[in-house]
């Protein structure tokens, strides 16, 4: 069965390779900008759901997985920061907090059923000093990670603790739910 992943993320895709799993990539054309009200955990949802429902309608014979991660502080949707300046100020509102980051997927055909599955993530951040933060930024240049930071490198540096069902859930695509809905579409995994 074709299997795309609607997303150009680096860091879905490396972790999607994990599963030794067949697959192309497809860019989703998705406005991700929050609706008035939403709430972080329904933000992720609606946009998973909406990438995987952009590229299955392109893509009939094929299963999409659409999948989208948002970081929560203080009930606010933190995203990525895109520039130096931005993270700076992502770490420095972060430092000595618990963030809270929502990440979900959606496994479906254009005709068929929709899969979902979501994971809460939290990470424990130690209090962070001005210049650690700009050290960190500064090397690891995290502009393309939702909260400023890759727990899969230098980022973990920044942590007390983090708390997840699933270590991969926090890179952006939570392969042990994901394998679950491969194999509930019909997909052979060990």
């Amino acid at each position: 069965m074709p299997l795309l992943l609607a997303s150009t993320s680096r860091y879905r895709r490396e972790l999607l390779d994990r599963l030794r799993v067949p697959f192309r990539v497809a860019r989703p054309e998705v406005d991700e900008t929050p609706l008035p009200g939403e709430n972080p955990a329904g933000l992720a949802r609606r946009l998973a759901q909406a990438k995987a429902a952009a590229i299955a309608a392109q893509h009939p014979e094929a299963w999409v997985i659409g999948a989208d991660q948002v970081a929560e502080v203080a009930g606010q949707p933190v995203g990525k920061p895109g520039n130096r300046d931005a993270a700076l100020a992502q770490l420095t509102a972060m430092s000595g907090q618990a963030i809270r980051f929502h990440t979900s997927i959606c496994l479906q055909r254009e005709q068929g059923p929709i899969l979902l599955a979501e994971d809460v993530t939290t990470v424990r951040f130690r209090a962070l000093g001005v210049e650690e933060i700009a050290r960190y930024v500064d090397l690891e240049q995290p502009f393309d990670c939702a909260g400023s930071f890759k727990s899969e490198g230098l980022g973990i540096s920044l942590f007390e603790a983090i708390e997840s069902r699933d270590p991969t859930a926090l890179v952006g695509l939570p392969l042990i739910e994901l394998a679950r809905l491969l194999r509930e579409a019909g997909f052979a995994l060990p």
